[in-house]
């Protein structure tokens, strides 16, 4: 049987429901969205004077949680346009609608009562065969089947996504034993391919993997405090990024959560598990159970661990002190041991620095994470039997870097059992016995990660990976040049990759020389270039520290020759004799989406956020991108065409520093070129498809573009637009005297120069207008503030 997905029901319009609908719109589903009818008019129905059982009085509910939806942030759809992709409804009024989907998801409120009615109502509409599947959290899975006919059963499943749909990666696939393994086979297939998720299969036990472990390891963390007495601040630095954790670490994501969802699901998880050592863990300890009673749940009622407020016009974080319950102001933390840890560039080497030792810091995270690695591996064969599904969970799930068992290799295991057994925690006995036959959680081989089996000893390969292309995978033993910040792998097939690896891959001359060197290899020895990383960010944009050091030193002359290198090392790109295929990913900013604009085709990843931010630090993009628009701009430009409207479109993009919140909107913005360049959901799949590109290019026969000599631009046509506009923005404040200043400059550029009428450039006059104003910029006061700003405090100045 050949599934198609054409369309989907959501039942539930809440938090999660909503959401969902929304990353199915995402990808070009149609979605039905309902949830309970209005039953009583309110004041502003009953002025419009229409009855109770109007539509508009019916889908109220549906509709205001659908607005309040769409303006979360971050937003839950790729573009607002898609929001035409969703239909809404109520349940008495619409449901028999379901039968015209292929997929209904249950997303109600965690009544197993509720639930199973509303169960009972799906299957009078439902259409036979059609997939039914629920977003329980912690209801089992065999208890919502009862009573249902055989082919519910056969073609129903749990399919738990994680807050927000859109971000966080995970879907957990909990399937009955009735459940079809068709049905399992294909939502795998589907989650990852069209939905983008790390799919992990889980056992039908309470709160399934990944809540089950990241709720017990806050837990763990709660009832430290009182051990070591740290602060609201200094817990939330010691489980941050240092870590390899979110900036909002363990307070503040309860703050997002909800203390009360947390609270919910560790007193569920205490009631139900019987075997489970550690399930004092869960009990909830007298700090949380006094801010509980005053209601103190987070961002939803205004405070929680922490609190805003505004004093003078100015917004401050307050953060609660656990002794007196009394909000204060936040304390900078600063820990001895992190410096020594910040030393090391990776995290997987980090772990040992911050264990060893007999510090207040050491001895927390020895127990932080030694209670950890016993309690999930006692966790098997129990909620799983696969390690790597919990490291998966967690990482996906809870958006940490490394999981428990990848934790604990980087720090040996075998030594660390011993350290663990000193402090009284006690692994399961499968991990002894894998340790005396000198094997580990994971490795390496032909390109391949394979994990431990634990029932038959031996190793196997993660499932579903053994046709991807990933980095991870073959680094070690694929590199064939690097430097400090930039490394060529071989991806086999004649292609390779260009990996970046500086501090938030930003493009200084280690990078540079990386993409000259991956440029000479491509020619001379392989046949075509990637340029993709596995790095948070693609590329955070050119290094500006090293300008700004030009700048206040006067080096005018260097600085030049640095734009100009930059300049030239993007002409190589784009008029190279292979095809080179950049895979960028969140964000792609400055000199990454200049970057991004000379290759061939652009293979980018759903989260991808492109902009050309230069005038917020002073200047304008002088690595090409000024040039790529205007360039863009002549190819659009038809006979006829009100050409000054696509041109205010191309300088606003650029002038207001705009950066799209998806891939699908930097084709709006002008990032991407429409039927060129190319937007895939899926990250692990991405390297994949960007080297299956460019073998496509050249089974074609890839001819290199020629240089560009007939630019179109507008001169004065297009500064008289920009001036007026640039005074009247000053007039109604909208822009301060020196943004008018910066947009000017941009204007002349795009313009072509202060051309008296349209004419025909080349890409190397642009190129020379470019690095003239930029370099010229950098000599102003107001420019190097901007940069200074960006540089000291991370924040951009208007000035």
């Amino acid at each position: 049987m050949t599934r198609k997905i054409r369309k989907i029901a959501v039942l539930g319009a809440g938090v999660m429901g909503a959401q969902i609908a929304c990353h199915f719109a995402n990808i070009g589903i149609e979605v039905l969205l309902l949830d309970m009818p209005a039953k009583e008019l309110n004041d502003k129905e009953q002025k419009a004077g229409l009855s109770p059982d109007h539509p508009l009085v019916r889908n109220r509910i549906v509709t205001d949680l659908f607005l309040k939806a769409t303006k979360l942030k971050p937003a839950p759809l790729y573009l607002k346009a898609y929001t035409n992709r969703i239909t809404t409804g109520n349940f008495e009024d619409d449901l028999h609608k379901i039968a015209e989907c292929d997929w209904v998801i249950e997303a109600i409120i965690e009544n197993l009562k509720i639930k199973q009615e509303l169960y009972t109502k799906i299957e009078e509409h439902r259409k036979s065969g059609s997939l039914i599947t629920t977003n329980t959290s912690g209801i089992p899975i065999q208890m919502l089947i009862q009573g249902r006919s055989e082919d519910f059963v056969a073609n129903f499943c749990g399919t738990h996504f994680f807050n927000p749909p859109r971000y966080l990666k995970l879907l957990e696939i909990i399937p009955s034993p009735k459940t079809n393994q068709e049905i399992l086979d294909f939502l795998t297939d589907f989650g990852e391919r069209f939905l983008g998720k790390s799919v992990v299969s889980c056992k039908d036990t309470p709160a399934f993997i990944a809540n089950r472990v990241g709720v017990y390891s806050m837990m763990s963390v709660f009832h430290l405090i009182d051990e070591f007495g740290f602060t609201v601040e200094e817990i939330d630095k010691l489980t941050g990024p240092i870590i390899g954790r979110p900036k909002s670490a363990t307070f503040r994501t309860c703050d997002v959560v909800g203390l009360d969802t947390l609270v919910f699901v560790a007193q569920n998880l205490q009631k139900a598990l019987q075997d489970d050592e550690a399930k004092d863990v869960f009990q909830i300890p007298e700090f949380i159970q006094h801010m509980m009673g005053n209601q103190w749940l987070g961002s939803k009622t205004g405070q929680g661990f922490y609190k805003k407020i505004k004093t003078e016009g100015k917004s401050e974080i307050l953060s609660l002190n656990l002794d007196s319950f009394e909000y204060q102001e936040k304390q900078r933390v600063k820990f001895g041991e992190f410096e020594a840890a910040k030393a090391v560039p990776h995290l997987n080497d980090r772990f040992k620095v911050l264990l060893k030792g007999n510090s207040k810091v050491n001895q927390f995270y020895q127990k932080l994470f030694f209670g950890l690695f016993a309690y999930v591996s006692n966790r098997m064969p129990e909620i799983t039997d696969d390690l790597y599904k919990i490291d998966e969970a967690i990482c996906s799930g809870f958006a940490w870097e490394m999981g428990p068992f990848e934790i604990w290799e980087s720090l040996g295991v075998k030594k660390t059992l011993g350290m663990m057994e000193a402090m009284g925690y006690k692994a399961a006995n499968w991990v002894y016995n894998m340790v005396q036959e000198d094997l580990s959680f994971y490795q390496l081989k032909d390109g391949l990660k394979q994990y431990y089996d634990v029932n038959t000893n031996a190793y196997q390969t993660i499932p579903g990976t053994e046709n991807l292309v990933l980095l991870n995978n073959i680094r070690s033993s694929k590199t064939i040049w690097n430097n400090e910040g930039a490394s060529i792998i071989d991806l086999g097939d004649g292609i390779i990759n260009l990996e970046f690896h500086t501090k938030m891959n930003t493009i200084g001359s280690e990078i540079i020389q990386g993409i000259n060197k991956a440029i000479e290899l491509a020619e001379s020895d392989y046949k075509a270039l990637v340029i993709s990383n596995e790095g948070e960010n693609f590329s955070a944009g050119a290094n500006i520290g090293l300008v700004f050091m030009l700048a206040i030193e006067q080096e005018f002359e260097e600085l030049d020759m640095v734009v100009r290198t930059f300049q030239n090392t993007m002409l190589k790109l784009k008029y190279a004799s292979v095809p080179v295929i950049a895979a960028p990913h969140g964000m792609t900013l400055g000199g990454g989406c200049e970057l991004c604009m000379h290759t061939d085709k652009v293979i980018a990843h759903a989260e991808t956020y492109m902009g050309l931010v230069e005038l917020g630090v002073g200047v304008i993009p002088a690595g090409g991108g000024t040039k790529e628009f205007a360039y863009r701009l002549s190819k659009e430009i038809a006979q006829d065409d009100i050409r000054t409207n696509r041109f205010r479109d191309k300088f606003l993009s650029i002038g207001q520093a705009k950066v799209s919140m998806s891939a699908y909107e930097a084709f709006d913005l002008g990032y991407l070129r429409k039927e060129v360049d190319e937007v895939i959901i899926s990250k692990k799949h991405q390297l994949t498809y960007a080297k299956k590109a460019a073998l496509l290019m050249l089974e074609k026969g890839y001819t290199p573009p020629l240089p560009t000599k007939d630019i179109t631009v507008l001169g004065s046509e297009g500064l008289a637009l920009v001036y007026s506009g640039a005074d009247g923005m000053e007039v109604g404040n909208f822009i301060s005297e020196y943004d008018k200043h910066l947009s000017v400059e941009l204007g002349i550029v795009l313009s072509g120069g202060e051309l008296s009428e349209p004419a025909q450039v080349s890409e190397k006059y642009l190129l020379d207008l470019e690095r003239i104003a930029f370099v010229r910029l950098c000599q102003q006061k107001k420019t190097l503030e901007r940069m200074q700003s960006l540089l000291q405090k991370g924040k951009i100045l208007r000035n």
